[in-house]
């Protein structure tokens, strides 16, 4: 693609430029702001687009749902290719600021022309090309530093994702507070340029593009005359990967109704006060998210990964039990931040365990696209069963109902999933 070449070419200028730094002084800023620069991009839309039209613009319901759901597909279908594309591709910087752009363009087109097509086909781009950031900068760590550095960088990858996701909902409140919806949008191409900026920072030429797909040992070492990646359906036989796909899936599934049915709850028992608790919910469930991918990076290999994960797992159904206790919202707020905690855990772990189970294969982001579609569909999927179980049960028992889909999946992962011969041989030198 033409407009891939030229990205790459500028890339390549601006690592040409930044040579003379020695690699540890502009690996970890730059992956430090990435991170929370991607995360701000991102989470300056989302509900928000749902908010301003409705509020805002007038749409009615079903014109939203829709655009969403088209949106929602269209970014679920494209998961698995943008892994398998990630693979192929020399071009990695490019395909970010590829992705940034369009983000940028799409929130300025909602902004500007807040109609039935024009939004259709904004959001949808938009949907498609999340789907780029994550795996992309996963790959891109990958390819930055060796498997006994790995889990630590991809722990402080996701502290500051959390820190951006938690900024950006703030910045975002204050300035559609004081001005208006509208302006939400307009933030987007502004933080994109600060994340371009972000991206070009990192010497193309020092990220090792067998690492970065998952080929080799995870080490320094040269590659071997006759390395090639297996065959992408080989992936479907590796058990590992099946049942831990299954498991997130089903975490997604009992997680997502844990803050979109509270905070529902609590509009309809506290009107006035409903937009000002879920964003607390919000906020607490980012710090918890924060402290547990810092707890990841720096003693996941010394306490093992599946034990990390188990707990992360074991959190969930805790959480629905306490959910189910008191409809406080103080007590919901910590119960969020307690939650969060356990989410972090799954999420800051999910690209580290990928990268052990894929070590070697030469398809590090297609298992990443994978996982990542599985999940999506545990949250779309969540959206429509758990209305159901509130309109035929009400919440405490819709509750309870995620509380056991998650014991489920703590059980699948506890039997399913052993401990990898290579995380147990990372711990034991991280603990010597």
């Amino acid at each position: 693609m033409p407009g891939i070449a030229a990205l790459r070419g500028l890339s390549e200028r601006s690592a040409h430029l930044s040579e003379r730094l020695r690699p540890k002084e502009i690996r970890a800023p730059s992956l430090d702001w990435l991170n929370f620069l991607v995360a701000d991009v991102r989470g300056a839309l989302g509900p928000y687009v749902i908010v301003y039209l409705t509020s805002q613009q007038g749409w009615s319901p079903s014109s939203v749902g829709i655009v969403m759901t088209i949106g929602g597909w269209a970014g679920l279908a494209a998961q698995t290719p943008i892994g398998a594309w990630l693979d192929t591709s020399r071009h990695k910087q490019g395909l970010l600021l590829s992705g940034l752009a369009v983000l940028s363009a799409g929130a300025v087109v909602i902004a500007v022309l807040p109609h039935f097509w024009p939004v259709l086909l904004a959001n949808g781009m938009m949907q498609v090309v999340s789907g780029v950031f994550e795996p992309a900068i996963a790959a891109i760590t990958a390819g930055l530093f060796a498997r006994d550095a790995l889990t630590r960088r991809m722990g402080r990858n996701a502290a500051w994702a959390r820190a951006g996701n938690g900024t950006v909902a703030v910045t975002s409140g204050v300035l559609a507070w004081v001005f208006a919806s509208q302006v939400v949008f307009f933030q987007v191409p502004v933080i994109s340029v600060l994340a371009a900026i972000a991206v070009l920072s990192i010497p193309y030429e020092k990220i090792d593009l067998r690492r970065a797909r998952g080929l080799g040992s995870g080490g320094e070492e040269k590659p071997a005359e006759d390395e090639r990646p297996t065959a992408w359906f080989s992936l479907f036989r590796s058990r590992q990967l099946v049942v831990f796909g299954v498991c997130s899936f089903l975490y997604e599934l009992a997680d997502a109704p844990l803050l979109s049915l509270v905070g529902q709850q609590m509009g309809m028992e506290h009107r006035a006060a409903g937009t000002v608790i879920t964003s607390a919910f919000i906020v607490a469930a980012q710090l918890g998210m924060m402290a547990s991918s810092i707890v990841v990076g720096r003693r996941a290999d010394m306490w093992g990964h599946r034990r990390l994960l188990a707990a992360g797992f074991a959190m969930l159904p805790v959480q629905a039990v306490l959910t189910v206790l008191t409809p406080d919202p103080y007590w919901l707020t910590a119960v969020q931040l307690f939650g969060g905690f356990g989410t972090g855990l799954f999420a800051a772990l999910t690209p580290i365990w990928l990268a052990d189970i894929t070590r070697g294969t030469g398809r590090y982001n297609l298992s990443q696209g994978v996982v990542a579609t599985l999940r999506a569909l545990g949250v779309t999927t969540s959206a429509l069963l758990s209305e159901i179980g509130l309109e035929q049960l009400g919440y405490s028992a819709t509750y309870i109902g995620c509380g056991a889909l998650g014991s489920a999946a703590l059980a699948l992962l506890w039997f399913g999933l052993p401990e990898r011969q290579g995380q147990q041989r990372y711990s034991a030198a991280t603990a010597k």
